[in-house]
């Protein structure tokens, strides 16, 4: 559901310069503005992701859509995008969310983890749904992720683990430049959406090695793309439904071609997939 910014908690690193806000539903959110310097249609891929990670049970923040009201863009000035020498404010409306998983003046989020912490993650396999999701989006950036300890009855659905245990958790985060980011076209390379740190892909052995993601992805509901368009600020699009329209039509026809993708990884100067054969 929808919710209102209400205290600015800090700038975040960035291309988009979005702002980690506290809202009036309890939590944290970092937020893309729709005037962000990457473009407006940013925050349309975000919000199609993450209702497709949702749904396909790929680890990921909890999204929303984040109104600023005029009287909290008047009293918090420092909220504002960089662009040069000048400054932009957001305009007031509705941008998008992504949660921070948890309270942020207690919870540590970090976006590296060494080989000896990150071989022992939680939730490690997602990486591997996030590949089958990245190859299908035409994800033109390289994974993103963040990495945070906590107890794993809350965050891993299923898990088995004491409900006391501890341990760190993924989720996949940056989704903006899905679909090419702004030029909503479909790029296709062999390095296109892997992980940086090789060690997450060192035990794949073939394409059964990315179920049930990829199970999920060619047989992915149109329902489900309807859902998530209909719930899009119409600010957001403006004027680019019919644009919009075109590039999900041509994404459901990529669907059957996602495990070719994926194989043809194994092409690119580097094999992620030393144990393929």
């Amino acid at each position: 559901m929808p919710t209102d910014a209400c205290r600015l908690i800090r700038k975040m690193r960035g291309g988009a310069q979005a702002h980690l806000l506290q809202a009036a539903d309890g939590h944290a959110y970092v937020v893309k503005f729709v005037n962000n310097p990457q473009h407006r249609r940013i925050l349309v891929n975000e919000w199609i992701s993450s209702v497709f990670l949702n749904y396909l049970g790929i680890a990921a923040p909890a999204s929303s859509i984040v109104r600023l009201p005029q009287q909290f863009i008047d009293a918090n000035p420092e909220v504002h995008l960089q662009l040069g020498n000048s400054h932009q404010t957001p305009g007031a409306g509705w941008h998008f969310g992504s949660r921070f998983p948890g309270d942020p003046s207690s919870v540590v989020v970090y976006d590296f983890l060494p080989d000896s912490i990150l071989d022992q993650l939680a939730n490690l396999p997602d990486f591997l749904g996030a590949l089958a999701f990245d190859k299908w989006m035409g994800n033109a950036d390289s994974r993103q992720a963040i990495f945070f300890r906590a107890r794993l009855k809350e965050w891993i659905p299923g898990s088995d683990a004491h409900a006391l245990k501890m341990g760190f958790v993924a989720h996949m985060i940056d989704n903006g430049f899905v679909f090419g980011g702004p030029h909503w076209q479909f790029t296709e390379s062999a390095i296109q959406g892997l992980y940086f740190r090789p060690s997450v892909y060192a035990q794949v052995r073939g394409l059964a090695d990315f179920e049930p993601w990829l199970t999920r992805i060619v047989n992915f509901p149109e329902e489900v793309v309807d859902q998530a368009v209909k719930a899009i600020p119409p600010a957001w699009l403006d004027g680019d439904e019919g644009a919009l329209d075109v590039l999900l039509a041509r994404l459901l026809k990529r669907r059957a071609r996602v495990p070719d993708l994926i194989e043809a990884s194994r092409l690119g100067k580097v094999n992620p997939f030393p144990r393929w054969r």
